[in-house]
């Protein structure tokens, strides 16, 4: 049973520590680097990218997790998670850093703002599955090593990808109910 942190510095923690649980992993809370050290792979759930970023900094754990993630651990971000994962992002605030890994460029908010969020049914990795839109990202572009795993109207965004062992959606699997998207991961995690 792989042991999959959650980074609990903002966002929808208790929601993904009790999806990944029923997606047959061991699942806590992360706050700190000796607790990074002592997971198998990471959750990055959403939250507000600019705040997370400047608690990871405050905390001592960005440089932890950008060495973490290029040494090869999964990591899953959602929304907010799916920003620190890219390794370029548009509409960002001056100064913005994430933790990267992902050869793509993210527009934060580019569904517009939190009036306009939605839930829209959609293909992720093959299957149909509901997905919650939050001031969501999209992917504007992507390197030649990103896999496209779902998309979303209006414009046919992507909305969801995997590049080896790191998966990102701009969407809340973890609001649904549905623990598919969390499945597919726990599933990644156990073959790498």
């Amino acid at each position: 049973m792989p042991t999959i942190g959650v980074l609990a510095l903002q966002g929808d923690v208790r929601e993904h520590v009790r999806m990944l649980q029923e997606a047959g992993a061991s699942a806590h809370a992360v706050r700190r680097p000796a607790e990074l050290d002592a997971v198998d792979a990471l959750v990055i759930p959403g939250g507000e990218s600019t705040t997370m970023w400047k608690l990871a900094e405050t905390f001592d754990m960005l440089q932890p997790l950008r060495m973490r993630v290029k040494e090869g651990m999964p990591a899953y971000g959602s929304c907010a998670g799916m920003i620190m994962l890219a390794d370029r992002i548009e509409d960002g605030i001056a100064g913005q850093q994430t933790i990267g890994g992902i050869d793509m460029v993210v527009r934060r908010n580019a569904f517009g703002r939190q009036v306009d969020s939605f839930e829209s049914d959609l293909d992720f990795a093959g299957e149909r599955v509901h997905a919650v839109f939050i001031r969501a990202p999209w992917v504007e572009s992507i390197g030649t090593d990103v896999e496209v795993l779902g998309r979303c109207e209006p414009g046919d965004r992507i909305v969801a990808v995997r590049q080896g062992p790191l998966l990102a959606t701009s969407f809340h699997p973890e609001l649904t109910g549905d623990a598919r998207v969390h499945r597919y991961f726990v599933d990644m995690v156990r073959e790498l």
